[in-house]
């Protein structure tokens, strides 16, 4: 058993698996959250137990598109911001049955909020903003904003 550790854990010859066959198991709970708790009692933030939106973002010559997959989330349950040059989506995926943790063979999908905050790389037309979802896809269509006229300026002599 313990070559089978050693390969897999990459160890060399002089490392003593005994090391490691000592140490004491540990029991990790996946669904455990770390209590970050104030001396009150109440959580901080509010924050910390969301899961991170996957987004595409790509260009076309007037917008910045912004599309992500969120099938199960109804169009009331999403906030989108701008503040300043940053961009952020929020939401909430609910489960609509209970199940208990024992029944379940394989759980992969992530139900609870869930943000993703991205700086824009040019100035948008906030505005002008549009937000759209169809069957699960979010599109976020932000219009890019005129740029400055260049002005050229002379330096004088004195």
């Amino acid at each position: 058993m313990a070559n089978f550790f050693k390969k897999l854990s990459g160890l060399d010859d002089k490392i003593n698996i005994r090391q490691a066959d000592e140490l004491e198991p540990v029991d990790y709970d996946m669904d455990e959250q770390i209590s970050l708790k104030s001396e009150s009692g109440e959580w901080l933030g509010g924050d910390y137990d969301e899961g991170q939106l996957s987004i595409d973002v790509f260009q076309t010559p007037d917008s910045l598109v912004v599309k992500s997959t969120i099938a199960g989330v109804k169009p009331g349950d999403i906030d989108i911001s701008i503040n300043n040059d940053m961009l952020t989506i929020r939401g909430r995926r609910e489960i609509q049955e209970k199940i208990s943790e024992e029944n379940y063979l394989i759980k992969e999908c992530y139900w609870g909020g869930f943000s993703r905050s991205i700086i824009l790389p040019v100035e948008v037309e906030v505005e002008k903003v549009e937000a759209a979802l169809d069957n699960g896809v979010l599109t976020v269509i932000l219009p890019k904003a005129k740029s400055a006229k260049q002005f050229s300026i002379k330096v004088k002599e004195k």
